[in-house]
């Protein structure tokens, strides 16, 4: 396949400054310089935001999912229409067992059938149907640790490769409309409480 917009299109870069939040479209990732409108001012990495939030003004469906015993060694539980049981367990590769699934697994299978049932919407709306119903949406997430020393852990990245939909206009809306991919892009609400 080859390279399209949805792929590799650059994300806009955001301040987080004391009045909210404002673009800044001439960005330096190396240096965390900002071109202003009276030149160039130096940024510290800890002042770049690169999104905001997407917040939800109604929901049409919610999944209830519940994690207990030792972590990414544990066992996790879906509620709801059809329930799902299953072992979790670290990857060989990073010190684990791998005898169960792990978080990386799962969120490449919904983001992978997300962005698939997307693009079939984004083709049916262009009248062209016929472009995405055969297609494959593969979604590798990487687990890793962050680049930035100063954040402790790991963190993602996920590549999305669309096989059989050679429409690069139809598989960017895809991009854009995908909830994955809005959640990543835009950000999401997320409330931690103490039952």
């Amino acid at each position: 396949m080859r390279p399209t917009s949805a792929v590799f299109r650059p994300l806009s870069h955001r301040v987080l400054t004391g009045a909210g939040v404002r673009y800044a479209r001439n960005v330096d990732p190396a240096s965390h310089r900002v071109l202003t409108g009276v030149g160039v001012r130096s940024l510290k990495p800890n002042h770049m935001h690169t999104r905001g939030i997407l917040s939800l003004k109604d929901h049409v469906y919610f999944s209830k999912a519940e994690a207990s015993g030792a972590g990414r060694n544990g066992t996790v539980k879906s509620f709801g229409d059809s329930p799902l049981e299953l072992k979790m367990s670290m990857p060989k590769t990073a010190g684990g067992k791998g005898d169960g699934q792990n978080p990386e697994q799962l969120f490449a299978m919904g983001y992978s059938s997300c962005f698939l049932g997307a693009l079939q919407l984004a083709a049916a709306r262009a009248n062209k149907k016929e472009l995405a119903e055969n297609a494959k949406v593969t979604a590798n997430v990487f687990l890793g640790h962050p680049e930035n020393p100063d954040i402790d852990g790991f963190g993602l990245r996920v590549e999305i490769t669309v096989d059989g939909c050679p429409d690069d206009a139809i598989i960017a809306e895809a991009h854009e409309f995908c909830p994955y991919s809005r959640a990543l892009k835009h950000g999401a609400e997320v409330t931690v409480t103490k039952a």
